[in-house]
């Protein structure tokens, strides 16, 4: 049993792994070439996260997704750059929102050069991705563009919060579906139907991707709260500085507003103060680490990965399918 990735995914198959492998190094070629530009400085701040590192869980699930059709078909790995370039123009553009300073274990973009080229430096990648794609024909530039949308919308709905009457839980869940599950989703889509797989196969997958893409951005919630900036690669509890209301606190104030406890009332209060303040910051992150509501959330987290993998059970019995339910398994894990 050999591993591929940074999640430690097992791999049985020695060709398989071949071929992940190779593909993935291939993307790596792809994303360094995409982001150079005529002017240095655009391709120094374009190549900044690009040479960071990164998970590339898009990439690997587009060349495990392909492995259902023909996985040497020459759509993958442009497919493959494509999600890539989409999901790290938005981390540029997230860090702007959230004022972080950190980003994959380096200075975020903001910090290192300010909010406006941040800002420009995702647009520059939005703009290559869109180049690659328009050679991947115009149904895979629809699917994108929905999915972008989709994108789009769920962090506008962040912004905005729930209706009034709306749980906030369901809210929180439907904004990760447009946030995170959208371009997981595509992801598995691009690398179905970039190797000619079956319609039947290509749903499949897609709606794995969907589920898997809400395990994966309720484990960084967690990670957010429980896990210490080497784990993670940004500053812990980013989200909670800028009051951003993940699923553990959602869960906290669900339970506060249910039972009234007054230690739960009281770290709800804490919460809504300034935690811009890093001794409240820090009081605050220590609590929610022992708080039931982290632990909820950790089953949440299950569920959704656990809906994945059910999700695969159409699919024929095969390596790759093995690896996709391992991935769930490797979610889960992340979020402890």
């Amino acid at each position: 049993m050999t591993v591929v990735g940074p999640f430690g995914l097992n791999v049985r198959d020695q060709a398989l792994e071949a071929d992940v492998q190779a593909g993935l190094a291939a993307v790596e070629e792809g994303l360094l070439e995409a982001t150079k530009s005529g002017v240095p400085f655009i391709t120094e701040a374009a190549q900044h996260l690009v040479r960071a590192g990164g998970k590339r869980f898009r990439p690997l699930l587009v060349h495990l997704a392909a492995q259902f059709g023909d996985p040497y078909a020459p759509g993958i790995v442009p497919a493959a750059v494509v999600v890539e370039l989409t999901h790290l123009a938005t981390l540029y553009h997230d860090d702007v929102m959230d004022e972080a300073d950190v980003r994959r274990g380096v200075e975020s973009a903001n910090q290192r050069w300010g909010n406006s080229v941040a800002v420009l430096t995702g647009d520059f990648l939005f703009a290559r991705a869109s180049y690659i794609l328009a050679d991947l024909g115009p149904d895979a530039v629809r699917i994108q563009a929905e999915a972008f949308e989709r994108l789009v919308t769920g962090q506008i709905l962040e912004t905005a919060g729930p209706t009034e009457g709306r749980d906030p839980v369901d809210h929180y869940l439907d904004v990760l579906g447009g946030k995170t599950g959208s371009l997981v989703a595509v992801s598995c889509r691009f690398g179905a139907m970039m190797s000619g797989a079956d319609e039947t196969v290509v749903d499949v997958l897609t709606q794995y991707g969907e589920r898997l893409g809400v395990a994966f951005q309720l484990a960084d919630d967690v990670l957010d709260i429980a896990s210490d900036s080497h784990e993670s690669g940004k500053t812990p509890g980013t989200d909670l500085r800028e009051g951003i209301p993940t699923l553990p606190v959602l869960h906290l104030r669900a339970q506060a507003a249910q039972h009234g406890r007054p230690e739960d009332l009281a770290l709800c209060e804490l919460l809504d103060g300034d935690l811009t303040d890093d001794a409240r910051h820090a009081e605050a992150l220590a609590l929610l680490r022992v708080h039931p509501a982290l632990d909820q959330a950790r089953r949440d987290t299950v569920r959704y990965a656990e809906e994945a993998r059910a999700a695969l059970a159409p699919l024929p019995d095969c390596d790759a399918k093995a690896a996709l339910r391992e991935l769930c398994d490797a979610v889960v894990h992340r979020a402890g």
